[in-house]
């Protein structure tokens, strides 16, 4: 974790999550990487050096990378960069693609066929429409070529171009430019959608999110971890923060049952944590289950969720 550098506030929220539940325990150890892909990589090293036959993060992608590529042991990096996978590396953070999975499983289920996505310029935003597009391709859904955000004045004359409306939009990529758009929908029946992404804001307060869709951490699993983080660190307990806790079981678990190794990680019957349930597959990848969530009038509802 980032506990000194750039980063060490959010390593600080990353150790508080990881010390929930009676701390990591025997054999685990927290381990300061600093905040570039050198400090990372000459702590992998000294962990390895001691004993560490697993490592879950780092966070950040340049530092994944660099450890993967420096060490000899199972690295589960906490980013959600998918091309990480690989060589030993495996993928724990939520992805564009298991976001897509969720949110357009369900719009399936309730027979949305017809789906276009809106994204900003740059990487992230046509990664999430990537994974869109693949995932809506598997569940028989007919997605539309991908709109880059401009203006949301412009956005349902951009959406009628073809003479229809959508049956939903998904929007996966929550930044400032969010809102303006999911105003400009409101009242088209047009069925709004999100990734997970969305979890970190407070949709419930803004009409112009109402019975909106999105994809989230299964608020079954999610809840406890959630009163259980506030009440240690006072503040909400993010995706982030959860997945380290899950992190840490994970370590527990293959610790205990002597399967620290890329064998004991993609174990066929996976494993369950506060994000959801998850299983790795041989090239690094992460299948996960997550909830989808309405949002209503102050408060949010689960309409579905996926498995693994």
């Amino acid at each position: 974790m980032p506990l000194s550098g750039a980063s060490a506030e959010l390593g600080q929220t990353l150790q508080a999550a990881a010390t929930l539940g009676g701390g990591p325990g025997v054999g685990i150890e927290i381990v300061d990487c600093g905040s570039a892909p050198e400090t990372a990589v000459a702590a992998a090293k000294q962990a390895v050096a001691s004993g560490a036959k697993m490592l879950v993060g780092p966070v950040f992608s340049a530092q994944a990378s660099a450890v993967g590529n420096a060490v000899r042991v199972p690295v589960v990096t906490l980013s959600n960069n998918e091309e990480l996978a690989g060589g030993g590396t495996f993928v724990f953070g939520v992805t564009t693609a298991q976001s897509a999975q969720a949110i357009l499983s369900i719009a399936a289920q309730r027979n949305l066929r017809d789906v276009a996505v809106v994204v900003p310029p740059g990487t992230f935003g046509a990664q999430s429409a990537a994974s869109a597009q693949r995932a809506g391709q598997a569940l028989g859904l007919s997605v539309r070529p991908t709109l880059t955000r401009g203006s949301p004045d412009g956005l349902m004359a951009a959406l009628s171009a073809g003479g229809k409306l959508p049956d939903a939009v998904y929007i996966p990529v929550a930044d400032g430019t969010l809102l303006p758009f999911a105003e400009a929908l409101r009242g088209s029946g047009i069925q709004l959608l999100g990734s997970t992404q969305w979890s970190a804001l407070d949709l419930s307060q803004q009409p112009a999110f109402r019975d909106a869709w999105f994809a989230a951490p299964d608020p079954l699993r999610f809840a406890a971890f959630d009163e259980a983080f506030r009440n240690a660190s006072g503040t909400p307990g993010g995706i982030i923060s959860g997945l380290v806790l899950d992190g840490v079981e994970l370590l527990r678990i293959l610790g205990q049952t002597g399967q620290l190794s890329a064998k004991g990680l993609t174990r066929k019957e996976g494993f369950t944590g506060v994000i959801g349930p998850y299983r790795f597959d041989r090239s690094g990848q992460c299948e996960r289950g997550l909830g989808v969530l309405r949002v209503g009038a102050g408060d949010f509802s689960l309409i579905g969720s996926t498995s693994v």
